[in-house]
């Protein structure tokens, strides 16, 4: 591992710094929390959290669950450090690039693209295959082309215009995860008035499965852990958006408590409701667990009206994924590592070539829905996984790294707006339970494709940083 530079890091408290040339600073508390909510709540909990269910049991699923919230938590507390210590826009690369050296940040800014436009095709091909249920003729790729001109509009006119679009869609998300909670949860309490008198469980009788807890072992819920973190990725978009939002030091930490603790209770409430009314073997990829549930409930239209939420939904996190890319692309050029064609803006402050050439990852999707729409995304999804496990570990590692070269450069930490708890705890921990993660994905033949291409990609990076700019020690000033 690179050694920091004792050069790059600064030993007094960041203060709310000024804005970034041609970036507006235009999002609030509100938009960042939604911002983060919308990546988060996409396909990994509306559609794959049924191969999550099937692969590691009722119970397992929810503990897989727990286990993600736990590291986002840890995750979460590590970013809120590194973004007001440095909120700039695309800002993952410039937290590695300051606290953990050059090359590193590098590989994770091309890696967090990647994540996203990969996760971006995911979301695609997801919203078609569920537009099949009500145009079973019209191709998925049709819908595809149609869906990436509609979040690219959305894109291209402000970042404030994207704030607001995606506050608004991310409601409706989180409307459509509380009604399955309420009506979900009622039903499992026995309150059923519209059932059709069949014959339902009753609470968890479903978690006692004829294979006991645990049907798959418990190697099937550690194999499902990246898959959960892929649900759960998103989160770090907080960091992403920290260079256009208002008053860092205040926003950001709000922002994250707020969203730790709604995806806790969104996400673990929502498969437990999943988990114990559908069996685990009835439940994967060709309909969402959602739409299963409420048909089950017996609620009229009720799965048509769910199927409409769960694709804005989606193309509420594909546009989250959009934002990430375009600004992790002009982050990049700043700091002269990728074209300089990506650093121009506007007349309104938006990365319009960065946005365009983010789009290429919808091409993906295209690729998935000619192929094999079912068996390729859980590839997609693997590989996305991969990618926000590699960044999250990035994460944690400069968060140790940049709170050890504070203190041995005379910082005072009782004077930081914000700081991690329990240091280094927190993110040796965080570090080594994405890592045992990784290993996971070994185990099974549906996500060791990740490995192939994930391990490779880094590797390439590395290599081409090194070829391109040497072992230089330090980073662009930070804008």
């Amino acid at each position: 591992m690179e050694s920091p530079s004792p050069l790059t890091l600064d030993p007094k408290p960041a203060g709310p710094p000024p804005d970034q040339p041609g970036l507006r600073r235009s999002m609030g508390t509100r938009h960042l929390v939604m911002i983060a909510m919308g990546g988060v709540i996409g396909s990994g909990l509306f559609l794959s959290s049924g191969y999550t269910i099937s692969q590691a049991g009722p119970l397992g699923a929810v503990l897989a669950y727990l286990v993600g919230a736990f590291v986002v938590y840890l995750v979460m507390a590590c970013l809120g450090e590194l973004a007001i210590a440095y909120p700039v826009s695309g800002a993952f690369h410039i937290y590695a690039a300051r606290s953990i050296g050059p090359a590193t940040g590098f590989a994770t800014a091309w890696l967090y693209w990647l994540c996203w436009a990969v996760a971006i095709g995911s979301e695609f091909t997801a919203s078609g295959l569920l537009m099949q249920r009500w145009f079973p003729d019209v191709d998925v790729w049709i819908w595809c082309l149609i869906f990436a001109a509609v979040l690219f509009g959305f894109n291209a006119v402000s970042a404030k215009f994207f704030g607001e679009s995606e506050f608004w869609f991310a409601i409706v998300k989180v409307g459509a995860i509380i009604g399955l909670i309420v009506l979900g949860g009622a039903a499992l309490f026995g309150f059923r008035p519209l059932s059709d008198g069949g014959s339902r469980p009753f609470l968890f009788e479903n978690f006692n499965t004829a294979g006991g807890l645990f049907p798959n072992g418990f190697t099937g819920v550690l194999v499902t852990v990246l898959a959960v973190f892929y649900a759960f990725s998103g989160s770090e978009l907080i960091g992403v958006a920290a260079g256009e939002t208002k008053d860092p030091a205040t926003s950001i930490p709000k922002a994250m408590r707020t969203t730790v603790i709604r995806l806790l209770i969104f996400f673990v409430g929502a498969i437990a409701v999943i988990a114990a009314t559908i069996p685990y073997n009835e439940v994967g990829l060709d309909e969402s667990p959602f739409v299963t549930v409420f048909s089950a409930i017996g609620i009229p239209f009720a799965a048509d009206v769910m199927n409409f939420v769960i694709i804005t939904a989606l193309l509420s996190a594909g546009n989250s994924g959009l934002f990430s890319c375009a600004r992790m692309l002009y982050s990049l050029a700043d700091e002269g590592h990728a074209p300089q064609a990506f650093r121009r803006l506007t007349r309104r402050g938006i990365p319009l070539i960065a946005l365009s050439v983010s789009m290429v990852g919808g091409v993906a999707s295209l690729i998935s829905s000619v192929v094999a729409p079912e068996t390729v995304y859980l590839v997609l999804v693997s590989v996305a996984g991969f990618a926000v496990v590699g960044v999250w570990m990035s994460i944690t590692a400069s968060h140790f790294f940049h709170r050890r070269a504070f203190v041995r450069n005379g910082g005072d930490i009782g004077a930081l707006a914000y700081k991690a708890p329990l240091y280094p705890l927190v993110p040796i921990l965080a570090f080594t339970l994405c890592v045992v993660s990784l290993v996971g994905i070994a185990l099974d033949p549906n996500q060791v494709a990740a490995l192939y291409f994930g391990i490779p990609f880094v590797a390439a990076c590395y290599a081409y940083f090194y070829l391109r700019h040497g072992r230089q020690r330090t980073t662009a000033e930070v804008r």
